[in-house]
């Protein structure tokens, strides 16, 4: 036999046998791998439906769904059970896990009120478009309150800022900002301050005109302004001096025409003519106007 061909020979029963065993190693590796774990799931109670602030929430808002453990958000419900008939704080989108930050505990009320925190206060005030910077002052913003009047036992109107950075929670009927950024017009804005702040607008709204000043929400500095009064906004002119040659002969007519109008006019003297046989006389009656009477003899 050929030994050229023994020696391909060899070879390719050599390269079979790598081969071979390159694929057995795969294959048994493969077969060793170590199954995959099963991943870890919960409970989690999620929103069916997008909750806005205000409403309570019913059986038919939420649903029970399984969510990774490694993924749930502290501070979520495993029962719909623990999520019923509390009110929504902050708007909750569909699917979405509901946490024990985003509703109120169960009995503290409907509507704008789960939403105070404590100690804190909600007042009311009536503004129109002027005083609403036109309707954009929505819920979530924050403003500024001047107010502007007469103070006591001072003789100028004055404007002054008595209430800096204080959040808007509702702009009439509603505690959210529209969808798509509309203006809300209201007559009715919703402000959160404290009790003091609270006395201070009631008082400014009895005696005054309230006007708000929309601000930067990320502006958390509070100025310090004087205020200012009416006189400010107009120019201060002196009237002219009057000359004194001008004035003496203008009140001289003038009191000479009070005195002559004072002053009765004398009447024209009256006469008579008298006539005597054939003689004719004048004769002159008084200085006043007096009636005749009588015959001439």
């Amino acid at each position: 036999m050929d030994r050229r061909f023994l020696t391909v020979a060899g070879l390719s029963l050599l390269f079979a046998l790598v081969v071979a065993g390159v694929f057995y190693q795969t294959v048994a590796g493969a077969s060793r791998a170590p199954k995959p774990q099963e991943i870890e799931t919960k409970d989690v109670v999620v929103a069916v439906r997008a909750l806005p602030v205000g409403v309570t929430i019913k059986p038919d808002d939420v649903k029970l769904v399984k969510l990774p453990a490694a993924q749930i958000p502290p501070g979520t419900f495993s029962r719909p059970e623990e999520v019923y008939e509390r009110p929504v704080v902050s708007s909750i989108l569909p699917d979405e896990p509901i946490r024990e930050g985003r509703v109120a505990a169960r009995g503290s009320g409907f509507g704008l009120s789960p939403v105070i925190p404590p100690g804190m206060r909600a007042v009311a005030v009536r503004v129109n478009e002027v005083v609403g910077v036109a309707g954009f002052v929505l819920p979530g913003m924050r403003v500024d309150v001047l107010v502007t009047g007469r103070p006591p036992n001072h003789p100028d109107t004055m404007t002054t800022t008595i209430l800096q950075n204080i959040l808007v929670l509702s702009a009439g009927q509603k505690i959210e900002p529209d969808a798509r950024g509309q203006a809300i017009n209201s007559p009715v804005v919703t402000l959160l301050v404290t009790p003091e702040q609270a006395e201070i607008l009631t008082l400014a709204g009895n005696e005054g005109k309230i006007q708000l000043v929309l601000r930067n929400a990320g502006d958390q500095s509070v100025e310090k302004t004087p205020g200012r009064m009416l006189a400010e906004l107009y120019p201060v002119r002196k009237p002219p001096p009057e000359a004194p040659s001008a004035a003496t002969p203008r009140a001289t007519r003038a009191q000479t025409g009070s005195e002559a109008q004072a002053a009765p006019k004398p009447l024209p003297a009256e006469e008579i003519v008298v006539f005597r046989g054939s003689q004719r006389s004048v004769e002159v009656v008084g200085s006043a106007r007096q009636p005749t009477s009588g015959s001439v003899p």
